[in-house]
């Protein structure tokens, strides 16, 4: 809902704004419909509906319970659940919200060949993202080779819809999944099999579309400070989320810029 509210606040032209939800096939759509639609009653938007089963025999256990939920694999079959006619989507998680015009981030140049464009972090240790099976064995390893290998965050992603169904990516990173399942080659969640497929080919994004990682790490709670440099999407991956540690009282620094926009948040109740 957070997310949803920044959206349309910053944009020059919410009405030409067009959500497409995706939820897990466990979820109360009809509950989600009715409360989207009283919440914002000129949203354009569709929700789809994910199997769990899709994907349930393919996740392996990660470092954080959190990150094995079949919806968080979702992101890999956009370009199956959307109608043919989408050629293009931005993807965002939920646990986020923009401060500037989404726009902008949708027209993100993609150039002639690349899938995607995301914000690159190239100074974080790529090699930590794999396991010592997978760099030891030569014929893995050299998947990167001829690449110069970028860890980039999932959560905020241009996609060509129209070029992923053209080169079958589902299924590249499917087969990445299933070979996972065999011999341990990473620890953390979805994030791997799109950094095997895609590290080095994206098409660039400035690190303001990103200002990832303010849930803190994946193994205890910690407030994080924003990366030096102008912001236009805060990002709360990583184990903390505001909502939680807002109704928990226990808020961090910069929890507060999520509070105007949360339409669900717990009202606090002052004792005299």
């Amino acid at each position: 809902m957070a997310a949803i509210l920044s959206v349309l606040q910053h944009s020059s032209c919410p009405e030409n704004v067009i959500f497409h939800f995706v939820a897990s096939s466990s979820a109360d759509t009809h509950y989600l419909n009715l409360t989207l639609a009283n919440s914002f009653p000129y949203l354009h938007f569709t929700i789809y509906t994910f199997q769990d089963s899709a994907v349930a025999g393919l996740i392996s256990t990660s470092i954080r319970a959190a990150l094995d939920c079949p919806l968080n694999y979702a992101r890999n079959y956009l370009a199956d659940l959307l109608p043919g006619c989408i050629q293009k989507v931005v993807y965002l998680d939920s646990d986020l919200v923009l401060v500037d015009d989404i726009a902008k981030l949708a027209g993100t140049p993609l150039g002639e060949e690349a899938v995607l464009a995301a914000p690159e972090y190239c100074n974080a240790n790529f090699t930590t993202y794999f396991t010592p099976t997978f760099w030891s064995n030569p014929s893995l390893s050299l998947t990167f080779a001829n690449r110069k290998p970028c860890y980039f965050n999932t959560g905020v992603m241009v996609i060509d819809l129209e070029r992923w169904r053209a080169g079958d990516y589902t299924t590249k990173i499917v087969e990445w999944m299933e070979l996972q399942k065999r011999m341990r080659i990473y620890e953390l969640g979805s994030l791997p099999p799109f950094l095997l497929v895609f590290a080095g080919n994206i098409a660039p994004v400035d690190h303001k579309w990103n200002q990832h990682g303010l849930g803190g790490d994946n193994f205890r709670g910690l407030c994080r400070d924003l990366h030096p440099g102008p912001v236009s999407l805060l990002h709360w991956s990583g184990k903390g989320k505001p909502w939680v540690r807002l109704d928990a009282s226990r808020p961090c620094p910069l929890d507060a810029l999520w509070t105007p926009y949360d339409l669900l948040q717990t009202p606090y109740v002052l004792e005299s």
